[in-house]
C-alpha cells in the first residue's frame, strides 16, 4: 500500500508531519479531517517510487516567477488570472507544468498556499509563506519578504561557487598533469632505465613502481573510485550515516566553522522572513529548520521547539542546544527583550554572512598558493627521482 506523508495542525495549533499508509492521498486526508485536523498538504512518500517524476524548477527561474506572480497582484488582477497568464507566457516547460497542476487546484476551490504545498518540488518555506500571507490577508507584502530573502540566499550561493571555481579548475589541471606523468613519461623512463641496467636510487625505484602500477591497473583503480563514490553517495542516504558525517563535518577545522556560519545564517534568514510575514513562532521554527542541510542542527531546532512550547525562550534552546554561536544567543536574547525578533534575527543573518564572506577571501588566498606549492613539490619530486640516475651516469662517465 503506498504510503504518503501529511503535514496537519490539531486544535491547539500544533504541528504534525508523519507518514501514514492509505490507498489514495484523499484517503489519507479525509482520515485527519475526521480526527479535527486542519491538513496542510499531503504528499506520496519520496525515495520509493510512489512519487510522480516530476523534475524540478530551477530556483532562478522560480523566483523569476514569483516576481512577476507578485507584480501582476499588486496591479489588481485576480490570482487565478495571474496564474494562466504566467502559465502561457513561462518558456520553461517544468515551470509551465507546475503552474498547470497549482492552477488546476485553484480553480477547484484549494488555496494557493495548498495548492502550493501538493506539489513535492516546492520547498516548504515557501508555502508556509503564502499560507502566513493568506491568513493575515497581507499576501502582497509577505511574498515581497519571501523575493527579498529568496534574492539574499541566491546571492550567497552564487558568492560561494564563484569562489570555489579557480581553486577547483586549478585542482583538475594538477590532477591532469600528475595522472600524465604518473602513467606515461615515468613508465618511459623505467623503459630507458631497464634497457640500461642501471642501478637505481631507492626513490626512483619507488616512483617507478607507482607510475607501472598506475598504469597497468589503471581501470582497476578507476573501477575502485567508482565504487567508492557510489558506496559514499548509498551511505549519504543512510539517517545514522549522514548524521555522523555531519559530526565529523561540523568539527573540521576551520572548514567546520564556515559550514556551521553559513547554517546559522540561513536559519536566522529564514526565520526573520517567517515571523515578519506573521507566522507563530513555533511553527516558523519548525519550517526554518527544514532549510537547515546539518541533520545534527536540525535536530537541535527539534528540541529548541518542544521547549518553546513549554514556555522556553529561543534564545535558551538554540544556546543550549549549540545551534548556533554564542554571539547570536546573545543577539537574539536581547531581540526578545526588545520585542523585535525579527529585525534582530536579520542582523544576525547579515552579520555571519558578512563574516563568512570575509572568511572564505581569506581561506581561498592561502588555498591557491598552497595547492601550487604542494604541486610543485610533487612535480619537483618525481623529476628528481627520474632525472637522479641520468646525472650519476653521467658522473661516471666523465670519470
Amino acid at each position: 500500500m503506498p504510503t504518503y506523508v501529511i503535514t496537519a495542525l490539531n486544535d491547539r495549533g500544533q504541528r504534525l508531519r508523519q507518514v501514514e499508509r492509505a490507498g489514495s492521498e484523499r484517503e489519507v486526508r479525509d482520515r485527519f479531517l475526521a480526527q479535527g485536523y486542519l491538513v496542510q498538504s499531503v504528499r506520496a512518500q519520496r525515495g520509493l517510487g510512489l512519487e510522480t517524476r516530476r523534475g524540478r524548477v530551477a530556483v532562478d527561474k522560480f523566483l523569476v516567477f514569483n516576481q512577476q506572480f507578485l507584480t501582476l497582484i499588486r496591479a489588481g488582477l485576480p490570482i487565478l488570472r495571474a496564474l494562466e497568464l504566467l502559465e502561457t507566457r513561462a518558456r520553461d516547460e517544468k515551470l509551465q507544468a507546475l503552474l498547470q497542476r497549482v492552477r488546476t487546484r485553484v480553480q477547484s476551490g484549494d488555496l494557493l498556499s495548498k495548492a502550493f504545498a501538493e506539489e513535492a518540488t516546492v520547498p516548504e518555506i515557501y508555502t508556509t509563506t503564502l499560507m502566513a500571507g493568506e491568513k493575515s490577508g497581507n499576501l502582497e507584502e509577505v511574498l515581497g519578504r519571501y523575493l527579498q530573502y529568496q534574492r539574499l540566499a541566491l546571492s550567497l550561493r552564487r558568492k560561494l561557487t564563484s569562489s570555489l571555481i579557480y581553486p577547483t579548475v586549478l585542482l583538475c589541471l594538477v590532477l591532469v598533469v600528475l595522472t600524465f606523468l604518473v602513467t606515461y613519461v615515468v613508465p618511459q623512463f623505467a623503459a630507458l632505465y631497464s634497457s640500461l641496467n642501471a642501478t637505481l636510487p631507492a626513490i626512483t625505484l619507488l616512483v617507478l613502481q607507482v607510475g607501472l602500477v598506475v598504469r597497468h591497473q589503471f581501470l582497476l583503480l578507476a573501477a575502485g573510485v567508482a565504487g567508492a563514490a557510489a558506496l559514499a553517495a548509498y551511505l549519504s542516504r543512510q539517517p545514522r550515516v549522514t548524521l555522523v558525517f555531519d559530526g565529523l563535518a561540523l568539527r573540521v577545522p576551520l572548514l567546520g566553522e564556515l559550514y556551521w556560519k553559513y547554517q546559522v545564517a540561513m536559519l536566522c534568514r529564514t526565520l526573520a522572513t517567517l515571523l515578519q510575514g506573521g507566522l507563530p513562532v513555533v511553527q516558523a521554527l519548525e519550517t526554518a529548520a527544514s532549510a537547515l542541510r546539518s541533520p545534527r542542527l536540525r535536530r537541535g531546532v527539534a528540541a529548541t521547539v518542544r521547549e518553546v512550547r513549554e514556555g522556553e525562550a529561543i534564545s535558551a534552546g538554540l544556546g543550549r542546544h549549540r545551534v548556533v554561536p554564542q554571539l547570536a544567543v546573545e543577539m537574539v536574547e536581547v531581540g526578545e527583550g526588545t520585542g523585535a525578533l525579527p529585525q534582530m534575527l536579520a542582523s544576525v543573518a547579515e552579520f555571519f554572512d558578512e563574516d563568512l564572506a570575509n572568511a572564505m577571501t581569506a581561506l581561498l588566498a592561502l588555498i591557491e598558493p598552497a595547492i601550487l606549492v604542494m604541486v610543485g613539490s610533487v612535480v619537483a619530486v618525481i623529476l628528481i627521482s627520474l632525472y637522479l640516475p641520468i646525472f650519476s651516469l653521467g658522473a661516471r662517465i666523465q670519470q
